[in-house]
């Protein structure tokens, strides 16, 4: 593969026919042999020389399946800028190739295995983050910046992304790709899929051609000719699936890096919403017979399948560009901007500046945008379908950041309120995950916003229903801690407006209330510091933390900081464990200043959420933490001399 023997000068060139051959052995050698996949990934030099065979489409495939199986056991990320000509090498690629070459950047892109994101504790995931400044920019981040050099990349993707089925490859050089594809994967599920689907609707299309029904087509599926030429329809969106499940991830990876705001930009650019906007019921939710979604050995619901990964993977990439800019608008076409408009108008609010500084010629077009119609599939969507869980994070992401009325409002004219809590309290939802995400959104929905609490006490209109609603936030805390500090804050800012419509509310309202009771905020303020502990914290129960510092500074508002922690105090004792909880508290308060107090883009979401501004919550926390025993707003003012351990060391090498 790599001569060193010279005739007359020259080097001798090995032809493609004998790389194959050469590549042949070695990937059947690493699947039969344990240990040469290891091997071969230590020879660096060697992984980067399999690179530059890729620029002859004879060996492409071989070599990209070669490369992708040794990355995957590969200890150390490959560093794409090493790679000869490597601008070059990814431009020359036809958009097949580059579809397929997504695959070997999903592993060079996306950072090295260091547990779930949300799992991982953040002591852990400080310890790695002082680490690496010290380090610079890690091989995944240096490979995003080397690709997003590469001129027209980023264009190239969106092309792809959004790419009609009927404008992708012709029969004759798919059916070459399958071929190689069986050859060369020794996972063959994806191809029995195709195959089996093919068989079924070759034999359909037989029938079909001695009678054809009327109005029977090339387009439909029904070709006029042997279907031994024609490739199934169904075979062709397969295919433009499993390509468009790559080039999606790629493009949510580069969305969630450190040159986030330039991919914004070109993501825009090149209409890759719109675009998507089109594909959405004919590719991405479409309807679909069940034998040609589920693999062999799987069912219609497994996340192998192609067709479900595809909307999982759309619906992640909805979450990362909506989440905290400005472009989510365009998510909407032109008419719903208008509604916008005309919503903040009728409140007599200032337009929403996002909304005015919006392109126009770059948002969904048709009768619907995307965010509409992610709405529409999602309040059709079956009780246990594990989509539910994504669907509600991509429109909990396009309200996050500051609140605005406007947003709500479109949301809650289109019933998503009410299909939230049918979801929650009618269909008594089990599945934590996707509880949690739906108060998560519902909280979002319902901040500040009087109509919000209007419609939800309309629909939980019994005690009864009142009952099991509660029942389902008092189940789990860390899933509903979120919706409890939005109801927390709407109520604060309530109480203090001088409005008719604000004051019908709250004397009608159930749920606020409920939250206004002094018994109420102290059981689930002692439960919220209860439930977590330094060494546990995490960025999905770190919000336990931050909900119980907002019910604080609320009480500090008014004065009654004092009167909170002298009941926890009672609270504690009643437990039979004296200070258990405000040394636990105080070491958690330790920790919030070391983990926030460096971060900046945490502290704005901070600020942006619970419209306190920062410098309050770091003023609330110092006051809490202040060692005078005689200050009556000091945690350990509360704590009996016996019980004292709050100096504990948390750091985590």
């Amino acid at each position: 593969m790599r001569p060193t023997i010279s005739i007359r000068g020259q080097k001798l060139k090995i032809s493609d026919e004998m790389s194959k051959d050469c590549l042949s052995i070695l990937y059947n050698t690493c699947v039969c042999t344990e240990g040469v996949t290891k091997r071969l990934a230590e020879k660096n030099d060697f992984v980067i020389f399999l690179f530059t065979l890729m620029t002859s489409k004879k060996t492409f495939l071989q070599t990209a399946t070669l490369i992708e199986d040794i990355l995957g056991v590969k200890k150390e990320m490959i560093r794409l800028d090493e790679v000869p000509n490597l601008s070059s090498l990814v431009s020359n690629f036809d958009q097949q190739q580059l579809a397929n070459f997504c695959r070997i950047l999903a592993v060079t892109i996306s950072e090295m295995d260091t547990g779930n994101d949300d799992k991982h504790t953040l002591l852990a995931k400080n310890a790695q983050q002082k680490k690496s400044l010290s380090l610079g920019p890690s091989a995944a981040e240096i490979n995003q910046a080397a690709l997003l050099s590469i001129p027209g990349f980023v264009e190239r993707l969106c092309k792809l992304a959004t790419r009609k089925v009927s404008e992708s490859t012709g029969t004759a050089s798919f059916l070459q790709e399958l071929e190689e594809w069986y050859t060369w994967l020794d996972n063959a599920l994806v191809l029995d899929a195709l195959m089996r689907v093919a068989n079924e609707e070759s034999e359909h299309n037989q029938a079909s051609i001695v009678f054809p029904p009327p109005g029977a087509s090339e387009e439909n599926g029904l070709p006029h000719t042997s279907t031994r030429t024609q490739l199934p329809q169904s075979m062709k969106i397969m295919h433009e699936i499993m390509y468009k499940l790559e080039v999606l991830y790629v493009l949510c990876v580069l969305l969630m890096g450190r040159q986030r705001n330039q991919v914004h930009r070109m993501i825009a650019e090149f209409k890759l919403i719109p675009g998507l906007n089109n594909l959405f019921d004919k590719l991405i939710w479409r309807k679909h017979s069940a034998s040609a979604l589920v693999l062999h050995g799987h069912n219609q619901n497994c996340d192998c399948s192609p067709d479900i990964t595809l909307k999982i993977q759309f619906l992640r990439l909805l979450q990362s560009f909506s989440d905290h800019h400005e472009n989510k608008y365009l998510l909407l076409n032109n008419q719903e901007l208008n509604e916008l408009s005309a919503i903040s108008l009728k409140a007599n609010i200032p337009e929403v500046e996002a909304v005015l500084n919006t392109d126009r010629s770059l948002v969904c077009d048709g009768k619907r945008g995307l965010l509409t119609r992610l709405l529409q599939v999602m309040k059709k969507e079956p009780a246990e379908s594990s989509f539910r869980f994504w669907q509600a994070r991509a429109v909990e992401s396009f309200l996050r950041g500051t609140t605005s009325y406007a947003d709500q409002m479109f949301l809650l004219k289109r019933g998503l309120l009410e299909h939230i809590l049918y979801c929650i309290v009618d269909s008594e939802c089990k599945s934590r995950d996707v509880l949690q995400s739906y108060f998560d959104l519902l909280g979002e929905l319902m901040k500040f916003n009087v109509d919000a609490f209007k419609r939800f006490n309309k629909y939980i209109n019994t005690d009864a229903k009142f009952q099991v609603f509660l029942k389902q936030i008092n189940s789990s805390l860390v899933d509903s801690n979120m919706l409890v500090r939005c109801v927390t804050l709407s109520l604060d800012r309530f109480e203090n407006q001088v409005d008719m419509k604000v004051a019908e509310v709250l004397s009608e309202c159930r749920l606020l209330a409920y939250i206004s009771q002094v018994p109420t905020q102290m059981s689930f303020l002692f439960r919220l510091i209860n439930i977590i502990h330094v060494q546990t914290l995490t960025q999905e129960n770190v919000s336990c933390l931050n909900t119980s510092l907002v019910i604080l500074m609320l009480a500090r508002r008014k004065e009654r900081l004092p009167l909170y922690l002298r009941l926890l105090q009672r609270m504690e004792h009643s437990k039979k464990y004296p200070g258990f909880l405000l040394n636990n508290f105080h070491n958690l308060l330790r920790f919030w200043q070391q983990h926030y107090l460096h971060k900046d883009k945490d502290s704005t979401c901070l600020e942006n959420s619970s419209c306190i501004s920062f410098s309050y919550w770091k003023e609330t926390v110092s006051i809490l933490l202040n060692p005078d025993r005689q200050s009556p707003s000091a945690l350990v003012s509360y704590i009996e001399e016996p019980y004292m351990d709050i100096d504990r060391d948390f750091t985590e090498e």
